[in-house]
């Protein structure tokens, strides 16, 4: 990693500016020069991937001014400070004020790599270690929301830490219920635009009247009744992440204006001609097939193809059997604070209810259910909010065979022997089985 990270050198000097960069481009450092300290703030940010070595005396803003502002923006910059003959009581206050080191003119090239190189190394380090935190954090937000032992909960979590701090476009399928905008907060959590919007709409409950509006927002006297000027969804979501909730319900002509913003990264308010720059990150969520929409015409398959570029699949609740008991705990837990109630116990009779039962209203069904246990309605699946989906018999057994010894195992902390006692079945025929489903 250390030959990808940067020297900046801030020298107003073009002679001694050429020779920091040539002394250290011999020996293998990246090196930028520039000649101004404005120059330098305008370049140099939070994480910024390199060190900053400057001369202390710079017209305009000085080496001293520039090491304090680099400083408040990122306190872990490495940054060393080049004085003249005779200021050395200078360069002290700079140490005192957090340069990483100092240069006396005249200094050798010798000198100028070995200070370089220790500050690079410690800005590697540091960087690795925020970038490490940054995993850490993204893993136990995860792990705390998307809650789940399956192997698919788990390649969704993975996926959603891979990209959740890349500006790419995310299109989520799931079916009603699967928790696709839960999936789309994560994504903006994990990421570094957390700090901004997360702006959510739903496409399909917009009136199409209403929809531009909305969308790019209005300028005062637009249309009827556009009194004052309105800053639309997307512009307010800027540097943060716009959540398009059923984007297949999406009017088509809106379509083509979402195509054009995602192009050229600008928008037009209704009634003005003045472009608006946009920053904003797209999540899009479907429970259609927007491909084969495309296909029949009724979805523009460019738009598809834009918003396509990360794909994230959220499985039903029904092939997931491992993770209802977790969940159902999960939401029981949060329904007993909210109605200040005791959570009440869960026999392993209801377990089995509800390993047994298909969900077609997914996590959203099983969440209504565990607010009626609380509330002393009972815990067994009733009516359903949907025709269940057949399985064959055979893959049926299965996926309920896998959610039973799953849920044992973890009742009894994965200890083989006393989830063999429980199920009543051989420690080997157990081992092979849980071989057979990938449990662990």
């Amino acid at each position: 990693m250390l030959d990808k990270l940067t020297a900046l050198i801030v020298e107003d000097d073009p002679a001694v500016r050429l020779g920091c960069e040539q002394a250290l481009a011999l020996e293998g450092i990246p090196t930028r020069g520039l000649d101004s300290a404005e120059a330098a703030l305008r370049e140099v940010g939070a994480g910024f991937a390199g060190i900053v070595v400057s001369d202390i005396r710079l017209p305009g803003v000085d080496g001293m001014a520039l090491m304090r502002e680099l400083k408040n923006r990122d306190a872990a910059l490495p940054v060393v400070l080049i004085t003249g003959h005779g200021d050395v009581a200078l360069a002290v206050q700079a140490m005192k004020d957090g340069a990483y080191d100092f240069l006396e003119k005249p200094f050798s090239p010798e000198r100028l790599v070995e200070v370089a190189r220790r500050a690079l190394e410690q800005r590697r380090l540091a960087l690795e270690v925020e970038a490490l935190r940054g995993r850490l954090a993204a893993r136990d937000t995860l792990e705390a929301r998307l809650i789940g032992v399956s192997p698919a909960i788990e390649r969704l979590r993975r996926l959603i830490a891979d990209v959740a701090d890349t500006s790419a476009n995310v299109l989520i399928h799931g079916e009603t219920g699967t928790g696709k905008e839960l999936v789309a907060r994560c994504l903006h959590e994990a990421s570094a635009r957390r700090r901004q919007h997360f702006v959510a709409i739903n496409c399909g409950g917009l009136p199409e009247n209403l929809f531009e509006s909305e969308i790019f927002g209005h300028e005062a006297g637009a249309f009827t009744g556009a009194s004052k000027r309105r800053v639309g969804k997307i512009e307010h979501a800027a540097g943060g992440t716009l959540f398009l909730d059923e984007i297949e319900s999406m009017p088509v002509g809106m379509q083509i204006k979402l195509l054009r913003v995602l192009q050229e990264r600008t928008l037009e308010r209704l009634g003005s001609n003045a472009s608006i720059p946009v920053d904003t990150r797209v999540v899009a969520a479907t429970k259609a097939d927007l491909k084969a929409m495309g296909e029949a015409g009724r979805f523009r398959s460019d738009l598809y193809y834009r918003l396509n570029v990360v794909s994230l699949e959220l499985p039903p609740l029904r092939e997931r059997r491992e993770d209802v008991p977790i969940l159902f705990e999960h939401f029981v837990a949060q329904a007993a604070l909210r109605f200040e109630r005791d959570a009440p116990p869960i026999a392993p009779a209801d377990v089995a209810a509800l390993l047994a039962y298909p969900w077609p209203g997914n996590v959203r069904e099983l969440r209504n259910l565990a607010e009626r246990h609380v509330l002393g309605l009972g815990c067994r699946p009733g009516e359903t909010l949907a025709e269940p989906v057949a399985l064959p018999l055979a893959q049926a057994v299965e996926q309920f065979e896998r959610a039973l010894i799953a849920e044992a195992l973890r009742r009894h902390d994965g200890n083989l022997t006393r989830t063999s006692e429980a199920l009543k079945i051989a420690k080997t025929t157990l081992f092979d089985k849980v071989k057979k489903y990938g449990l662990q």
